[in-house]
């Protein structure tokens, strides 16, 4: 009889989600964007990689055996934010730069929170804003050296061949000054870019493999994506011009951002309600950003951290209602 009756402390129901196989699946749905930036940045980008993910991993030791706290590394979250910092970067960024963003993401935005679950943005996003704060020209440069198929070295400029000291600019950048751009090759990721954002492919393949893995829902990154085009149609002075929108959508961090980013549990909101409102205001702002921010042609990373500030907010006011309702006697 004694066994049918177990005694335990909330919660009762158990996922067997762990934040471990969690992080790891995030890590493999990361790779095609990887391989691909590797591909295009050459060997470059796998050292920015290599670079970012270890800062993260030793930052996040070396503090919790300073703090004398359990260490976490095994959990693979700091090697996500390694990762994920590494593909919001060039290629070109210098390694003391790409080390610096990843001791800034864990020791500042993720450890002096109290660490893993109690941050207040995305680290990965805010020690990419902190780099482009704090070092906008280096931020700017896509220039890599990459082997071409004669063993000769070429310089890529902005994800273009150099040719006569003239260089092809970022889609973005080259929307901006009223350049066409190829969507195809957008798609594909032929383009300049930061490592991980220029093959819209590659990142919805791993976007398509976490939703399958039911690691993520669809809430928030259709909401952002839909609001987004929603306000280009109506603000990019345009019309319904579906070339000037999908190379909003294909370029920049827009898709890594809306599915590798926006959805980071700790972030953003838990309840339906609240994780459709978070996209549509991650699209509208991404929207402002891109059309009426000046110069800057990209959006993505302050429209996610300035969100991510608001998250309380809408978690209080889409808070779901109890089921039932409370008797009140006597008017007391």
């Amino acid at each position: 009889m004694s066994d049918l009756f177990h005694v335990s402390t909330a919660p009762h129901t158990r996922s067997s989600f762990t934040t471990r196989n969690i992080m790891r699946d995030v890590v493999i749905a990361l790779i095609p964007a990887s391989l691909f930036g590797v591909y295009n940045f050459g060997l470059r980008a796998l050292s920015v990689i290599l670079v970012t993910v270890i800062a993260c991993i030793l930052t996040e030791y070396v503090y919790c055996k300073g703090m004398k706290k359990k260490v976490m590394v095994g959990d693979y979250s700091a090697a996500v934010t390694g990762l994920l910092l590494a593909l919001n970067l060039p290629a070109s960024i210098p390694f003391w730069i790409a080390a610096l963003g990843g001791v800034f993401a864990i020791l500042v935005v993720k450890m002096v929170f109290g660490g893993l679950g109690q941050n207040i943005m995305n680290p990965a996003l805010a020690a990419r804003v902190f780099l482009l704060i704090s070092f906008p020209a280096r931020m700017a440069v896509y220039t890599v050296e990459k082997m071409n198929s004669t063993g000769v070295i070429d310089i890529i400029k902005n994800g273009a061949l150099a040719i006569d000291g003239v260089s092809g600019a970022t889609p973005l950048t080259g929307m901006k000054a009223g350049q066409s751009v190829d969507l195809f090759k957008m798609f594909v990721g032929n383009i300049g870019g930061t490592i991980g954002e220029t093959s819209a492919a590659a990142i919805l393949l791993g976007a398509l493999y976490l939703v399958m893995r039911k690691v993520i829902s669809l809430r928030i990154p259709l909401s952002y994506i839909v609001s987004f085009a929603v306000f280009i149609l109506l603000f990019g002075q345009k019309g319904f011009d579906t070339e000037f929108l999908l190379a909003h959508i294909l370029g920049g961090g827009l898709l890594l951002g809306a599915f590798f980013m926006a959805t980071d549990y700790v972030t953003s909101p838990v309840s339906r309600t609240g994780q459709i409102v978070f996209g549509i205001m991650l699209g509208v702002l991404t929207g402002i950003f891109r059309l009426f921010a000046g110069e800057a042609p990209e959006g993505v990373s302050y429209a996610i951290i300035f969100c991510n500030l608001l998250v309380p907010l809408i978690d209080k006011a889409t808070v779901p209602k109890f089921f039932g309702m409370e008797r009140v006697a006597d008017g007391k």
